[in-house]
């Protein structure tokens, strides 16, 4: 799959996963997607979140990467 064709994928299950994450004051944001890796910025009440890796790695990482295969990890961007 070409680059731009897997990023348009992440950025649709993204889309998918949001609503979730703001119905718990929290939100994800879509960075860069570069050498097989998705870089993502969690955000309101994500962000100080006990729960975070837990969040991003069992939940975000394992549906990404169950639905596209070319991506093997999604690390989190801290806020610039």
């Amino acid at each position: 799959m070409e680059k731009e064709d897997v990023k348009l994928k992440i950025l649709s299950l993204i889309e998918k996963i949001r609503p979730f994450l703001i119905n718990d004051g929290g939100n994800l944001e879509f960075i860069d997607y570069k050498d097989n890796i998705v870089y993502v910025r969690l955000t309101g009440a994500c962000q100080d979140c006990p729960m975070i890796d837990t969040t991003l790695k069992d939940g975000i990482e394992e549906i990404i990467i169950n639905e596209i295969p070319e991506v093997k990890e999604v690390k989190n961007i801290d806020k610039i």
